[in-house]
C-alpha cells in the first residue's frame, strides 16, 4: 500500500525524479494527448465526450464525483476509487481515456465525508504538503462498510443517468487505496456489480480482517482482475496465494497477476508510473470490462 515507507522508497532507494514526472503528466494532459485518450468516444457517440463535476446523496452527506460518458447514448456504467491522493486532474485523465471506450464513468471523491475536490493538485503536491498527516483522520472513516454504502448511492445515482445503460452490469475499478473498495463496492450491491479491476491494491488478503477482500469474494457476483506491484508481493508474497484460494471458494472469476513494477505505476501522474506495465494492465481490464460489461 501506499504508506510513507513507499514514498521514502521512491525518492531514495529507487531513485525516482518528482521533476521529471511532473513533466510528463503536464505534456500527458496537453490538448493533443487529451484528444488521443478520447478519440474512442468520438467514434462512438459521434460528438465526444460530456464531462461534470456531480454531487451524489449519500447516508453520510453529499459526495462531490467527475462523472464522464459519451455525449450521446447510453453505456455501461464504471465507478471509480483513486488512490490515497484522491480525486485529481491525473483520475479525469483516465476516467476520459476509458470513457472514450464507451463506458460512463463515475470517478468518486473518497474523502467527501471531510473535504470537497481537490485534496491535492497532483501526487508530487501530497508528498510536499503532508498529504499522510492530512488524510489520515479521513482515511479512518474509509471502512468496508462506508465504503459498501457509498458505492450503493453512487450506483443508484447512475442508474438514473439518460447515458447509462442500466440493463448492462457496472463495472468499478481502484488504485492503491482504491484496490480494496472495488471488492466492497462489489459484494455491497452484487446485483448490478459484475466487473472489478484492483491496481497496486492495499490490503487485499488480511487474515485477522472478517471484511478483508479476500473473505468477501463468496459475497460478490463479479469477475476481477488483482494487478499487484512486484515490490508489494515482495512484502507479502502470500496475498496473491490467499486471493487465488479465495477466488476458487467463491467460484469467482480472477485474474491475479505480479507485474514486473512498483507499486503506484498504474497512476499517470505517480513517480513510479511504468508506460509499459500500465498499458498491459489497462489492456487486461479493457477486456475485463468488454467481456462483463458489454459482451
Amino acid at each position: 500500500m501506499c504508506e510513507r515507507d513507499t514514498v521514502n522508497e521512491w525518492t531514495a532507494e529507487k531513485g525516482y525524479d518528482w521533476s521529471l514526472n511532473r513533466r510528463h503528466f503536464a505534456a500527458l494532459t496537453a490538448a493533443g494527448a487529451v484528444a488521443a485518450c478520447t478519440r474512442g468516444a468520438a467514434a462512438n457517440a459521434g460528438e465526444g465526450l460530456r464531462e461534470d463535476m456531480v454531487s451524489i446523496v449519500t447516508k453520510d452527506g453529499t459526495m462531490d464525483a467527475f462523472f464522464v460518458r459519451p455525449a450521446s447514448g447510453s453505456y455501461p456504467a464504471v465507478v471509480t476509487w483513486p488512490d490515497i491522493a484522491g480525486l485529481r486532474e491525473a483520475f479525469k485523465v483516465m476516467a476520459r481515456r476509458l470513457a472514450g471506450q464507451g463506458y460512463a464513468v463515475l470517478v468518486a471523491n473518497p474523502y467527501y465525508r471531510d473535504t470537497k475536490v481537490p485534496q491535492f493538485e497532483d501526487f508530487n503536491a501530497f508528498r510536499s504538503q503532508n498529504g499522510f498527516e492530512k488524510v489520515g483522520p479521513w482515511r479512518e472513516k474509509l471502512t468496508a462498510d462506508a465504503i459498501g454504502s457509498d458505492a450503493g448511492a453512487m450506483i443508484g445515482w447512475l442508474d438514473k443517468q439518460d447515458s447509462v445503460d442500466s440493463t448492462r452490469g457496472v463495472g468499478t475499478n481502484g488504485y492503491c487505496m482504491g484496490g480494496p473498495f472495488t471488492v466492497f463496492s462489489a459484494a455491497a450491491v452484487p446485483e448490478r456489480v459484475r466487473a472489478a479491476a484492483s491496481f497496486h491494491g492495499a490490503g487485499l488478503a488480511k487474515e485477522d480482517d472478517p471484511q478483508s477482500p479476500h473473505r468477501l469474494l463468496d459475497k460478490t457476483r463479479a469477475s476481477f482482475l488483482f494487478a499487484i506491484a512486484q515490490n508489494d508481493d515482495a512484502k507479502d508474497p502470500e496475498a496473491k496465494v490467499k486471493l487465488r484460494a479465495a477466488a476458487e471458494a467463491a467460484g469467482r472469476e480472477a485474474e491475479i497477476e505480479v507485474y514486473p513494477a512498483d507499486h503506484g505505476w498504474c497512476v499517470i501522474d505517480s513517480p513510479a508510473y511504468d508506460k509499459a506495465a500500465a498499458e498491459k494492465a489497462w489492456e487486461r481490464m479493457s477486456v475485463l470490462f468488454a467481456e462483463a460489461l458489454k459482451g
